[in-house]
């Protein structure tokens, strides 16, 4: 069901924990299968992702996608990190099962919502990225 990596990064998740003072904090959460996830972003002066850590509370799955997702654009400048799309966080686990799919857009949603955080405190507009819809959304309305 799920593969050798999707459970390694849940038994053994990565960058777990918060940044404080984090340059952008993200929340987004699934109201009906009770997922939510909180991805830290510490972004240098430079627009380098120094750090990411998360916060999840869910499936398995979501653990391992928030734990991919953080892997995924530490070190990235914060448009390279704001093109880390779902897709590429499944592919990156060598794919979910079709009821888990949500989990990777939510910690897709997450980055861009950390990323808008962080645009805000900035005031800077990041090309690409939109505002989020709502920190808390339906399964429905993806």
């Amino acid at each position: 069901m799920y593969s050798e990596k999707v459970m390694d990064h849940f038994q053994n998740p990565r960058n777990m924990g918060e940044i404080e003072d984090a340059s952008g904090v993200g929340t987004v959460g699934n109201a009906k299968c009770g997922d939510i996830m909180r991805i830290f972003l510490d972004i240098d002066e430079d627009g380098i992702i120094r750090e990411a850590r998360f916060k999840t509370f869910g499936c398995g799955a979501a653990v391992a996608t928030s734990s991919m997702a953080t892997e995924l654009v530490k070190g990235k400048t914060v448009q390279e990190a704001l093109q880390v799309t779902n897709k590429a966080v499944m592919e990156a686990l060598d794919g979910l099962p079709p009821a888990k799919v949500h989990c990777s857009l939510l910690a897709e949603e997450a980055i861009h919502a950390a990323l808008w955080d962080y645009a805000q405190k900035q005031g800077i507009a990041i090309q690409g990225l939109e505002k989020p819809k709502a920190d808390i959304h339906d399964e429905d309305s993806e």
